[in-house]
């Protein structure tokens, strides 16, 4: 009888050594929490509400029930967003924008208190649609390409300075597409068909003048050979155009006399003689 009791009483604070051991684990592994790296965390008090401490990266303990840990990823992360906006010309312009952002780490809790962990997805799209406008107003629709660096460098500039105010750091900010409707891309390929047309009448005018130029040498240059030829007549009499004479009718023979099919009639008789009766 007192072996059973002996037993009985073993596995009973046996039990109980268990159930205090599964309890203090479980309230253990609930009062651990844990920051991977790139990451910071904000503590909710249930009686004193966000504390104002940015927790660093580790295991940390808590308060269970009465504390609550929010884990907010502090690398940088791409955002990209595109815009309809207007310019100065009134044209409609589409934008798409790359932004690369992250919070402010000493300024979290503030940013779980009004914007709550999806802070990024609620801001910058709504920023970025109203600096992008704010700037390609300032502009006409091909000033954007001409002065692409400096359109570039304002909405920079604007959208860093826009997301401070939400405690959030921009590390860059690119215009990473820019395209126009219809009825402007219609324009400026009608507007680059007319200039090709005009280069090519400005092509033709040239070309013109450089053959009536052409023609005004060429006609100098024969004036001015009569010229020494009636000078040389006057001077030496016909005979220079007598030996000019003599001198062509020996090249026309010579050529005459190389052809096979032509035939010389004498002026007496009117037989046909071979000029080169071996061929």
């Amino acid at each position: 009888m007192s072996n059973s009791q002996a037993a009985v009483s073993f596995l009973t604070n046996l039990a109980r050594a268990a159930f205090g051991l599964g309890a203090g684990a479980t309230v253990l592994g609930a009062s651990l929490y844990t920051v991977d790296g790139g990451q910071r965390a904000v503590l909710f008090d249930r009686f004193r509400g966000v504390i104002d401490d940015t927790v660093g990266e580790g295991t940390h303990f808590l308060v269970p029930w009465l504390q609550k840990p929010f884990i907010f990823d502090i690398r940088t992360r791409p955002h990209t967003f595109s815009s309809v906006s207007g310019t100065k010309d009134l044209q409609m312009v589409n934008l798409t924008l790359r932004v690369l952002s992250r919070p402010e780490v000493s300024r979290l809790p503030d940013i779980f208190k009004t914007l709550g962990l999806e802070y990024d997805e609620k801001v910058l799209p709504s920023i970025g649609n109203e600096v992008l406008k704010a700037v390609v107003a300032q502009f006409n629709a091909d000033q954007l390409l001409t002065e692409r660096p400096h359109v570039s460098a304002l909405v920079r500039e604007s959208l860093i300075r826009r997301a401070k105010d939400f405690n959030i750091v921009l590390d860059d900010v690119a215009i990473t597409h820019l395209s126009y409707g219809a009825e402007f891309s219609k324009a400026v390929e009608q507007k680059q068909v007319a200039q090709q047309e005009a280069e090519r009448s400005k092509f033709v005018v040239a070309k013109a003048e450089q053959e009536r130029r052409a023609a005004i040498i060429r006609a100098e240059g024969e004036s001015e050979s009569a010229k020494l030829i009636s000078d040389a007549t006057s001077a030496a009499g016909m005979g220079l155009i007598e030996l000019r004479r003599i001198e062509a009718s020996r090249e026309i023979a010579a050529t005459l006399a190389k052809t096979p099919n032509v035939m010389y009639l004498p002026k007496e008789n009117n037989l046909l003689l071979g000029l080169n009766p071996a061929r």
